[in-house]
């Protein structure tokens, strides 16, 4: 299930690495330079690996119209009612933004990296020599967006929400038709904020072994139990959007986590991670006290040699030392061979 490693930047994604913990900053920037930046910030301390952004504008997206089909359903619960060219001008990341938004994340030792929408975006992306890509959920069928992001032979990352497994599929298979192999797959589920019941994270080994890729989870559930359970089934990369603080609003603000949060799902993903050990039940190196605190069997009275062994002078007992618990029903009707003192350790050559 362990699929090719990739790599971003000079980090290594894998599953012997700690996961790949993506900070999206998205919309939560709230047309705020100065607090893209201070997120930026926040996300450094979290410990976590890389901030993620997207890059687009209104015009290349989607129509400034009033069309029924370019407004979201009314019953939406962030967004009912909005004009999409409304919503994602609200939201989008200025272009001219990026290179300071990449300068201040490479200071910190953070990886920065972006969804592209367009080619143009790509252009862009690559001025800035992107280390990888993200290919957001909705444009899993956008084939020529796949062609030109696989062309730069930088690793991709795909979210598969609202897709299906032939979607998939045919995604996958397209950026390697262009030579480039270094894919991973986000599992997701593309709603906002998303239900943990629907978060389905068995297919999360499923979709590793179909596809041999490193998968990971993009989450939009709130908080972080059901990113840190991911990684229990497997995922080595976790986004989650972030915000410095939901009140401040803003239109991704509900499902984001904020700074102290993504601080407790670095390190629950990280010890999650470290606890999966092997898939077989073995004695640890940390159980060698426990081990040798196990009960055995020990001499309770003084006895002298022809006494009977009984209940009432051979007793199970912690420590280990002496025969293990199950040989009493072995000793039934045995006799002691030699004189023993109380607290001896049972062993075959004194009965």
């Amino acid at each position: 299930m362990s699929g090719r490693s990739i790599t971003a930047g000079s980090r290594r994604i894998g599953p012997d690495e700690p996961p790949f913990v993506v900070a999206e900053v998205s919309g939560n920037h709230n047309g705020d330079l100065g607090r893209a930046l201070a997120i930026i910030d926040a996300v450094a301390e979290s410990g976590a690996d890389a901030v993620k952004f997207q890059t687009y504008r209104a015009d290349t997206i989607t129509l400034d119209s009033d069309e029924p089909a370019f407004v979201i359903s009314e019953d939406h619960p962030l967004w009912g009612g909005r004009r999409l060219f409304e919503l994602y001008e609200e939201a989008h990341t200025p272009w001219e933004w990026h290179e300071a938004l990449f300068a201040r994340a490479r200071e910190h030792g953070l990886i920065p990296f972006s969804s592209p929408f367009d080619d143009t975006a790509v252009e862009l992306l690559e001025s800035l020599d992107a280390p990888l890509y993200k290919i957001a959920s909705l444009e899993i069928g956008d084939l020529g967006l796949l062609r030109t992001v696989a062309r730069t032979g930088k690793p991709v990352i795909l979210s598969n929400g609202a897709a299906g497994i032939a979607e998939v599929d045919l995604a996958v298979r397209t950026i390697r038709a262009e030579g480039n192999d270094q894919i991973a797959l986000l599992h997701c589920t593309s709603s906002y904020p998303a239900d943990p019941r629907e978060s389905n994270l068995r297919a999360i080994p499923v979709l590793a072994d179909a596809f041999g890729v490193q998968v990971g989870l993009s989450d939009h559930t709130p908080g972080v139990g059901v990113a840190v359970a991911a990684v229990a089934l497997g995922a080595t990369i976790i986004e989650k959007h972030v915000t410095l603080a939901r009140s401040d609003g803003g239109v991704d603000s509900d499902f984001s986590l904020e700074p102290d949060e993504l601080k407790i799902l670095v390190d629950g993903a990280r010890v999650a991670q470290q606890a999966l050990g092997e898939p077989r039940p073995a004695v640890t190196a940390g159980e060698a006290e426990s081990l040798r605190l196990r009960r055995s069997l020990w001499v309770v009275q003084d006895v002298r040699a022809g006494d009977p062994v009984t209940s009432e002078n051979v007793r199970s007992l912690r420590p280990a030392g002496g025969l293990p618990p199950a040989a009493l029903d072995d000793l039934a009707g045995a006799r002691f061979s030699a004189d023993v003192r109380r607290g001896t350790a049972l062993s075959w050559d004194l009965v």
